[in-house]
């Protein structure tokens, strides 16, 4: 095989223009404010009213996402980025190989974890919703909606999505300074600037 033979020749990256700007502050919005009603779950008032007008404004945002999910740029649609187990596999088979992906938006292992956190954080404004904790302060306004045996598990459910949540930032985290670090892989540029070095795949 010639060097001048196509095949033979490597695939540059090429960069471009990959996220939104609509995406983008969404993924920085929705950021504060989970970070925000993290901290002000653990280390807030005891009158959790901060907390519950976070809560609405995470509401607002997952609302964004659904939608945009299937109105949104070909980046954005989920019908773009999730793929079946058998692309995870490979995806997990090569991921740390001390080399960028150069992936054209969510690789599949990252599709899985945008839908948990997506999934984990629409059950947590579910359970903030209908929680009562017998303090008759920080009851959620649809708290009489439900059975009074299930506002007061929600409670718990409640706290157990908060570790959860924290759990997937922390994992979230990793992964990012993972790809930078092992894999030479900026992943905070392209969402602050909406632009990637990407190589397109067939």
């Amino acid at each position: 095989m010639s060097r001048s033979d196509p095949a033979s020749t490597p695939v540059q990256p090429v960069e471009v223009r990959l996220w939104d700007p609509l995406l983008r502050g969404f993924h920085w919005c929705l950021a504060t404010l989970v970070v925000t009603n993290l901290f002000l779950g653990h280390f807030g008032p005891a009158v959790m009213t901060l907390h519950f007008w976070v809560g609405y404004g995470i509401i607002a945002l997952l609302a964004f996402r659904l939608v945009w999910g299937f109105v949104g740029p070909a980046e954005a649609r989920f019908s773009n980025f999730l793929r079946g187990p058998g692309a995870v596999t490979r995806y997990a088979s090569h991921m740390f190989r001390r080399e960028p992906s150069y992936w054209p938006g969510h690789n599949p292992m990252g599709a899985l974890s945008v839908i948990a956190m997506l999934a984990l954080l629409a059950a947590q404004v579910s359970t903030g919703l209908i929680s009562d904790p017998e303090d008759y302060i920080n009851v959620g306004p649809l708290a009489g909606e439900v059975a009074s045996a299930t506002s007061r598990k929600a409670v718990g459910w409640h706290h157990l999505g908060g570790t959860l949540i924290l759990i997937l930032v922390i994992l979230h985290i990793g992964i990012v300074l993972f790809y930078r670090f092992w894999k030479r892989e900026d992943l905070i540029m392209p969402m602050i600037t909406g632009r990637k070095d990407v190589i397109r795949r067939g």
